[in-house]
């Protein structure tokens, strides 16, 4: 377990590069190891935690030479507001299978093909996600920076930025601002047989549980959400499609998929368990949902880029048994 360690007097800490545009959260997370999520959270509500000597969001996007207010804290021993200690070590293994999953990489960006049970972000019990691994991994990158998240058991397609200019013109495209939106396909394999082609248009409540887990359920209270389904194969008892996002909720395909009653194969939280169960028999250790490719316009040289992740092994497996 983390040692913890008692800062007693309020700390002053300046956003570095690589925290442009990143939200305050994220960058707590980051910067506060061992500290629970529900403290960071609670600590902004509360007004503890000031920018420029202000109140803030959460969902405040930073800015390089910033300075945050922090109060006194329990933090642990490798938290960065401790300099006298080591920083967390990276897994090398980790480090290495991150670096053989980059697709494409230039002096702006970089793709990787993310592997399932990788979380993005450090947190919950994981000391380092995938954006923390390969900081540490490329320590001669001054920024690096994620421009969307994927889900830990989700893989495939993650876009990173090298500069902040770059990961605001990229969000922007995600956000579908300008004429040339970001399109992102997923491949799914969900339960049952289902149309060759479809759209679901039901809005999305995000809800916070107790135990800090996030549930997702359609609520006309929620932001508005947009799912396109197309048939790629069609199996007995499964359907093979790709699905591609016109917004960019949590648990989008998964919460819109179980409301059809085809939810994505393998899913724990919005699955169907009896079903998942059979799946295992034939290999299935995940849920089969995949990030399968990009298409965007690159924010310096203006030219369209696609990019494409194939299925992994064991996916591939299921659908020939399939």
């Amino acid at each position: 377990m983390t040692d913890l360690i008692v800062r007693p007097k309020p700390s002053y800490v300046t956003v570095e590069a690589r925290g442009q545009a990143q939200r305050l959260d994220n960058y707590l997370f980051n910067l506060l190891k061992g500290v629970p999520k529900s403290y960071v959270y609670k600590i902004i509500r509360k007004g503890e935690v000031r920018l420029d000597k202000k109140r803030v969001k959460v969902d405040c996007r930073l800015e390089e030479g910033q300075i945050l207010r922090l109060p006194p804290i329990r933090v642990a021993e490798t938290s960065r507001l401790n300099p006298d200690q080591p920083i967390i070590q990276h897994s090398t293994a980790k480090a290495n299978v991150l670096l053989e999953a980059i697709l494409y990489e230039d002096n702006d960006l970089l793709v990787i093909n993310k592997p399932a049970g990788y979380a993005v972000h450090g947190g919950s019990g994981i000391k380092l996600g995938v954006i923390e691994t390969l900081r540490r991994a490329r320590p001669k990158d001054d920024y690096l920076e994620l421009v969307h998240r994927l889900d830990r058991e989700t893989s495939g397609c993650l876009l990173l930025a090298k500069k902040p200019s770059i990961l605001k013109a990229l969000q922007a495209q995600m956000q579908h601002d300008g004429e040339n939106p970001m399109e992102k396909t997923y491949q799914a394999l969900l339960m049952g047989k289902v149309k060759n082609q479809f759209t679901v248009d039901l809005p999305l409540l995000k809800q916070q549980l107790q135990n800090n887990e996030r549930m997702v359920k359609v609520d006309k209270r929620g932001k508005p959400s947009i799912t396109r389904y197309r048939l790629l194969s069609q199996y007995r008892h499964a359907s093979l499609v790709a699905v591609q996002l016109l917004t960019g909720r949590t648990h989008q395909i998964r919460v819109h998929s179980k409301e059809l009653g085809h939810p994505v194969v393998g899913d724990e939280k919005y699955g169907d368990k009896d079903f998942n169960l059979g799946l295992k028999h034939l290999g299935l250790k995940r849920m089969f949902l995949h990030a399968f490719s990009l298409e965007f316009t690159h924010p310096k040289t203006r030219k369209r880029m696609y990019h494409e992740a194939p299925l992994d092994a064991e996916l591939k497996m299921v659908l020939e048994r399939l």
